[in-house]
Order: structure tokens, then sequence, then C-alpha cells
């Protein structure tokens, strides 16, 4: 049986022993935590994987919390945010919710409070915060969990659907398997297996029908891309 999959949590926060702290407590209640250390770390970490939800730090270097925020809402990325800040003004709390956080925790916390928020973040509708998704010629419908390649439906399976998904978030960009593994899987250790090999053929199967112009292209020693374009 592959390992039931974890929570993933990316956490944001140039404090160090604040970063170490909710590393691992939240490790204990068990969700799987990713840390960057600045704005600019944290854009790339949740631009190159898939995260469940996100806790961001108000003041950072390289890119201010709020910045990094309002740019993954205008990427598309609804994953839910849960901002971190000294600054405890109402002022201060609708900039961050304006910004597009979800939930404001003001520094000191408890480590119950953020735990407690951030479970609540996760119970949320899916339609509160996702959208329909578009590459080349598919659309992805988040909240029916549909997918279209131009006029024609596709009908995937549950995982088919996870793994069209986080190719469609990040067309003409080489995945390795080893991504694929931890962000569609969730796996925390990476095993000797074809299960992704196995995955994307069925995919390509349904998306790339007979006379269509393939979109999902396996890179010889490197992983699988999902081309949209020439």
């Amino acid at each position: 049986m592959p390992p039931a999959a974890l929570p993933r949590v990316l956490l944001i926060e140039d404090d160090a022993k604040i970063a170490a702290d909710v590393a691992e407590e939240l490790s204990l209640r068990g969700f799987a935590v990713t840390v960057a250390e600045t704005g600019t770390q944290g854009l790339e970490s949740a631009t190159i994987a898939a995260f469940d939800v996100m806790v961001v730090d108000r003041l950072l270097p390289g890119l201010d919390g709020l910045a990094l925020i309002e740019q993954l809402r205008r990427q598309g990325d609804r994953t839910p945010v849960l901002v971190l800040s000294a600054l405890s003004a109402v002022d201060d709390r609708v900039g961050g919710l304006k910004a597009g956080g979800d939930d404001y925790l003001t520094k000191p916390f408890a480590m119950e409070e953020l735990a407690a928020r951030l479970e609540a973040l996760l119970r949320r509708p899916i339609e509160t915060r996702e959208s329909v998704l578009r590459a080349g010629p598919l659309v992805l419908d988040l909240i029916e969990r549909s997918v279209r390649r131009d006029e024609r439906a596709i009908e995937l399976l549950p995982r088919e659907f996870r793994l069209l998904e986080y190719l469609v978030r990040r067309p003409d960009r080489v995945l390795t398997r080893d991504m694929l593994l931890e962000d569609v899987w969730h796996y925390r250790f990476i095993p000797q297996t074809n299960l992704v090999d196995v995955h994307i053929g069925k995919l390509r199967r349904k998306v790339d029908a007979p006379g269509e112009t393939p979109l999902i292209h396996s890179i010889r020693g490197a992983g699988f891309m999902l081309r949209t374009t020439g």
C-alpha cells in the first residue's frame, strides 16, 4: 500500500527559529512541510510544486509577503494562504486579506491556533479557492472536475485528473518523475516504481486522440512535458 497522503504546507518565514519551531510542530501534527526563507524562494517553490495550504510571513526579504501573494493570485494560484505578521492593527489585517490572503494570524501565536486555522482552511469548499485552468486546447474546470480538449470532453479518473492538473499548471516545462511522485502522489520518499510512466501512458491515450497534435511528451532521460507551444 502507498503511504497516506499528507497535507502539504509551504511555510515562507525568514526567522529561522520560528520556521524551525512551526515546521517541527506541524510535522508532528501530520503535515508535510516545505520551508522557504525568502519571498523569492517561496514564490519559486509555489510555482514548481503543488501545496494544499501556505503560511506566509508578511515581512520577507527578497519579496514582500503581500506582494508574493498578489503575484500568485494573478497567476491563478488559489491555494489558501495564512498570513503571519507582527503587525496587528486592523488596517494591517485588512491589507493582508485584500492582497489575497485567506486568514491572518499575529505574532506571537499559539501553535494550537496555527494548526487549527490551517485545518479550517483545508476544509473550505474547493470552489472558494479554485477556478478554470487553460493550457493550449485543454480546459480544466476544477469545480466540476471536467476536462475538454477543444470541443471534445475527456473522462478522467480522479488520479488522472490530478496528474493532468499538475501538468496544466506547468505547461512547456520538464517535470521529473520524482517531482510527480512527490507532488501528485505525495510520497515522502522516492520508491523504485513505474507508477508515473503507467499513469502518464493512460493519460496520454485519453488526452491525445488519434489525429490530434500530441500534447504530452516524454523527455528522454528527464521526465515529461505538456507542450502547448510549437
